[in-house]
């Protein structure tokens, strides 16, 4: 469900604005009824956290409608990048000889990406500017990050599981607040663009997130590491098949970098006892 974003995200002809307010508000009011004791964890902190991830849910939806799903996803998944150099500021995580690895790995895969827009804009019409698209994903993997880390602070000093949903919903409902200015008046919206903007926001965002809180306490860290590999692996399949969109070979190149980077630092680095709800608040 969280791969099939960016091809969804294509499929809608309403403006970037429009798709992100109107997924985010459904996803909101869906996960707040679906998560009941998400409503007893609202903090300031709270709406701190959820203001970062509002960002990268913003973020993510305008870079998918200029730049191409691979790209945008790709460059979203930069975020162990900056999550390794947050952890010494905030977390007082020391940075070790692995972490250095990882770091070069996923900046070299970035620069692979943000090299090969040119080349994207000849190859696809679904991506009309690849160059301000990669940049907004690149500033949504950095949000992301911030996400992730506020995420773990707050959870050292609260329930885990109810306080990630309460940030999530939080960040939802920014997101829908601060999208709603640009979204309205909605002067063109076909069933196509209806079917589209609720099969994101109750299945793409929210249903795939209760499936997520709900397999943390069943399944092994590593093994969840694993599948939820299928986003970024998977996000440009969905959209090749669907929408005919073709990532370039740097693209491809630097996605495997950034991945097996991402993924090869969380294996180092997992701890059986804290490593899911580290690794799997995925949205």
């Amino acid at each position: 469900m969280f791969s099939t974003g960016g091809a969804a995200i294509k499929a809608c002809s309403l403006s970037s604005w429009q798709v992100a307010g109107f997924r985010s508000g459904i996803a909101a009011l869906v996960l707040y009824i679906a998560l009941p004791g998400a409503r007893r964890q609202w903090t300031g902190r709270t709406w701190l956290i959820g203001l970062a991830y509002a960002a990268t849910m913003i973020l993510f939806v305008l870079a998918n409608k200029l730049t191409t799903s691979a790209n945008a996803i790709f460059l979203q998944s930069t975020a162990p990048l900056y999550l390794l150099l947050l952890g010494p500021l905030v977390l007082r995580e020391p940075i070790r000889k692995v972490d250095l690895a990882v770091i070069s790995a996923v900046a070299a895969g970035a620069v692979l990406l943000l090299m090969g827009s040119e080349a994207t804009a000849a190859l696809n019409t679904t991506a009309p500017d690849p160059a301000r698209g990669n940049w907004m994903a690149l500033a949504a993997g950095a949000t992301w990050a911030l996400t992730i880390t506020g995420l773990r602070w707050m959870g050292k000093r609260s329930d885990n599981a109810n306080s990630a949903a309460a940030t999530v919903i939080a960040g939802n409902l920014i997101a829908f607040a601060v999208c709603l200015p640009m979204a309205i008046p909605v002067e063109h919206a076909g069933l196509t663009d209806l079917a589209v903007l609720l099969y994101l926001g109750l299945f793409q965002v929210s249903l795939a997130y209760v499936f997520l809180t709900r397999s943390l306490g069943e399944v092994p860290g590593l093994e969840a590491a694993t599948l939820l590999l299928i986003e970024p692996v998977f996000n440009p399949v969905w959209t090749w098949m669907i929408h005919g969109e073709r990532p370039g070979s740097s693209a491809l190149l630097g996605g495997f970098l950034i991945i097996t980077a991402a993924f090869a630092g969380t294996v180092w680095r997992l701890k059986p006892a804290r490593g899911a709800p580290a690794i799997l608040m995925k949205l």
